[in-house]
C-alpha cells in the first residue's frame, strides 16, 4: 500500500513539472507504486479534432486507445458519464449503480476488458467554466485492487489533473474574460433557464416586462448571443447561474 509520504513526494514532483513529458513520467512512477498498470488524465472531448485542445496524458493498452478513438467515446464512454454524477472517486465495478448501462455501454466495458483493462478507479475533475475531465487508474485484467488505499489514490488523481491543467494553461493562449452580468441580469437569466417568459419574470421580480426584456437583451449582448436558450447555457457553463438556481422551487 502506498504511503502518505509517497503521495506528498508525488504532489511536489507534479507541482514542479513544467512539461507534459515530465508529468507523464511522475504519474507513471506513482501509478506503479499504487499497484496499477495504467492511467489516463483526459478532458472528455475529441482531442484529435483539428481544433481539439485540452488534457490528454494516456498510458492504456494500445489496442484500447485505438478502439476508444475509433468509436469516438470521449463523452459517451460509461466511465466518463459516471464521473459526471459524483465529485469523488469511484471504482469501475460500481458504475452500474451510478448510471443506467445500455447495450452499447456494456459492449464498451467488455471491449476494455478484452484489451487488458481490469477494474479501475476514476477521480472526476469538474471545474466551473471548463470541460469535464477525469484521472483514471486501471488494473490489469484479473488483478485485485487494494480498496484500502483508494483515499490516497483520490489525492494523487486530483493533484495529477491539476498539474496537467497548469501545464496546459501555460501553453495555451490567454483565457478570455468571462462576461460579467449584473445581479438583476443573473436573476432574469436564471428564471429564463426555468422556462419563464418575460411577463412571468416581471411578475416574480416585481418590475415591468419592458425592464426584464432590456435586462435580457443586455445580457445577450454581453455574451454575444441572440437566443435566450444559448444565453442560459453560456451563463450556466461560466458559473453565473447554477443548477440549484434552475431547480430551486
Amino acid at each position: 500500500m502506498i504511503s502518505l509520504a509517497e503521495v506528498q513526494a508525488f504532489c511536489t514532483a507534479a507541482n514542479a513539472a513544467s512539461t507534459p513529458q515530465t508529468l507523464m513520467h511522475a504519474v507513471q512512477e506513482i501509478t506503479a507504486r499504487m499497484g496499477f498498470r495504467y492511467f489516463a488524465l483526459v478532458h472528455h472531448i475529441d482531442l484529435l479534432a483539428p481544433d481539439g485542445t485540452g488534457i490528454r496524458l494516456v498510458h492504456y493498452p494500445h489496442e484500447w486507445v485505438e478502439a476508444f478513438e475509433e468509436g469516438r467515446l470521449y463523452a459517451s464512454d460509461p466511465i466518463h458519464r459516471a464521473s459526471q454524477t459524483t465529485n469523488v472517486g469511484f471504482a469501475w465495478s460500481k458504475v452500474a449503480t451510478m448510471i443506467t448501462l445500455n447495450a452499447r455501454d456494456r459492449a464498451v466495458l467488455a471491449a476494455a476488458r478484452i484489451a487488458g483493462l481490469g477494474n479501475g478507479f476514476t477521480i472526476p475533475a469538474h471545474i466551473p467554466g471548463e470541460t469535464n475531465g477525469s484521472c483514471s487508474f486501471a488494473m490489469g485484467e484479473g488483478d485485485d485492487m487494494d480498496d484500502a488505499q483508494l483515499p490516497l489514490v483520490q489525492l494523487v488523481g486530483s493533484f495529477a489533473f491539476e498539474a496537467a491543467r497548469k501545464i496546459a494553461h501555460a501553453a495555451a493562449s490567454p483565457i478570455p474574460a468571462v462576461p460579467q452580468l449584473t445581479e438583476r441580469q443573473i436573476e432574469c437569466v436564471a428564471l429564463v433557464a426555468r422556462g419563464k417568459t418575460d411577463w412571468e419574470i416581471a411578475r416574480i421580480l416585481g418590475v415591468g416586462a419592458e425592464t426584464v426584456t432590456q435586462h435580457l437583451k443586455d445580457a445577450r449582448d454581453r455574451y454575444g448571443v441572440t437566443k435566450r436558450t444559448m444565453l442560459a447555457i453560456r451563463a450556466l457553463f461560466d458559473g453565473a447561474i447554477s443548477f440549484a438556481d434552475i431547480l430551486r422551487r
